[in-house]
C-alpha cells in the first residue's frame, strides 16, 4: 500500500509531466517540420506538396521540409506517418488513393486509414475528366455507353495501372452503366493518354490539370467531369451526373495527416495554420492555376471522406475482382 507521501510524490510527478507536455505543445513548433510525400519528386502530388509546405511553414513560423518516400502507391509514406511520434513534427501530405484505394487493392495490413491517423484537414480537391480520342464517334457519355452495349468488344479504357484511381473510376462507370468495357493497364498516365489520342484505346480518366491541354488543343475530347458540379476550367463539359449517371461522383483530394494520439493543442495549432493557408489569396491562386480547388474541410471532414470512399471503393474492387497480389 502506498504511503501518503508516496502518493503525493506520484501526483506531483504526474502534474509536472502534464505541465511539461502542455508547455511543449504551447511552444509548438520550435523547430522545422517534415512533410512526407508518398510519390516521387516532380509528380503532381510532390509539386503541390512543395507549394503547400512553403505556405504552411510561413504560417507556423518554421520551415516545413518535404521528404519523398515513394512506394506501394503512396502507402510507405502513410505508414511512416501513422507510426511516427505524435508530436506534430512529422506530418503526411496524403493523396486520397493512398488511403482509400491502395490499402484495399493491395490487401495491405500496414495501417487502417479509418483509425490510424489524426486528420488535420483538407488541402485541395481535384476532378477527373473522361477523355476520348477525336476519332471516336461518341459525342456524349450516353452515346459511349450505347456504343459499348452495341459493340461489346469494341470499347477499351486505359489507366496508370491495375488498381490506379483512374482504373477504378472507369470500373465504376462500367458497373453503373452495365456496359462491357475492357481495361488496358499502362505504366503511368502519359502512355495511356498517347494511345487515347492515337485511337488505340477508346477512353481514359485523367485529372483536370493534365487533361485540359489535350482538350484545348483538340487532341482529345472531354465527355464529362467526375465532380458534382462543373469545373470552371471546362464550363461546357457536363458532370457525369448531368450525363445520366445519377450516383457517379469521384473527387480526389490531398489532406494534411498526423499520427494518432496527437495532443489537442498541437492539432489545434496545425489546423489553425492550415486554415490560414487555405484562405491565403496567393495560395488559392496557385492551386487554381494547377487545376485544383482549395478545400477548407476540417479533420472531421477528412475522416468522413476516408470512411465513405473506403467503403465505396471496397464495393467496386470486390465487384471487379481487382487485386495486385
Amino acid at each position: 500500500m502506498k504511503t501518503p507521501s508516496l502518493l503525493r510524490a506520484c501526483a506531483l510527478a504526474a502534474a509536472l509531466c502534464a505541465a511539461g507536455g502542455a508547455a511543449q505543445a504551447a511552444d509548438f513548433p520550435d523547430r522545422p517540420l517534415r512533410l512526407l510525400v508518398g510519390y516521387a519528386p516532380g509528380g503532381p502530388v510532390d509539386t503541390t506538396a512543395r507549394v503547400f509546405a512553403k505556405y504552411l511553414g510561413d504560417k507556423l513560423g518554421q520551415p516545413v521540409v518535404v521528404e519523398n518516400r515513394a512506394g506501394a502507391s503512396g502507402m510507405i509514406a502513410s505508414d511512416a506517418t501513422a507510426k511516427a511520434a505524435p508530436d506534430g513534427y512529422l506530418l503526411g501530405f496524403a493523396a486520397s488513393p493512398s488511403l482509400t484505394i491502395s490499402p484495399l487493392v493491395q490487401n495491405s495490413k500496414l495501417f487502417d486509414p479509418r483509425k490510424d491517423f489524426t486528420p488535420i484537414g483538407m488541402v485541395v480537391d481535384y476532378t477527373n475528366v473522361l477523355l476520348i480520342g477525336p476519332q471516336i464517334p461518341a459525342k456524349s457519355v450516353s452515346e459511349l455507353i450505347a456504343y459499348a452495349k452495341k459493340n461489346p468488344d469494341a470499347v477499351t479504357f486505359g489507366s496508370a495501372g491495375v488498381g490506379a484511381s483512374n482504373h477504378l473510376s472507369a470500373e465504376l462507370l462500367k458497373q453503373q452503366a452495365d456496359a462491357p468495357m475492357l481495361h488496358v493497364p499502362y505504366r503511368g498516365n502519359s502512355p495511356a493518354m498517347m494511345d487515347v489520342v492515337s485511337g488505340k484505346i477508346t477512353f481514359m480518366f485523367d485529372i483536370t490539370s493534365t487533361a485540359i491541354p489535350f482538350v484545348k488543343s483538340g487532341k482529345a475530347r472531354a465527355l464529362a467531369v467526375t465532380s458534382r458540379t462543373r469545373n470552371p476550367e471546362l464550363p461546357d463539359v457536363p458532370t457525369m451526373i448531368e450525363a445520366g449517371l445519377k450516383d457517379y461522383e469521384v473527387v480526389g483530394w490531398y489532406a494534411l495527416m498526423a499520427p494518432p494520439k496527437l495532443p489537442d493543442a498541437v492539432r489545434t495549432r496545425l489546423a489553425q495554420a492550415l486554415s490560414e493557408v487555405s484562405k491565403d489569396p496567393a495560395f488559392r491562386k496557385a492551386m487554381v492555376e494547377g487545376g485544383y480547388t482549395v478545400d477548407d474541410g476540417d479533420g472531421k471532414a477528412v475522416q468522413a471522406r476516408i470512411e465513405r470512399e473506403y467503403a465505396m471503393w471496397a464495393d467496386v474492387i470486390k465487384s471487379a475482382n481487382i487485386q495486385t497480389n
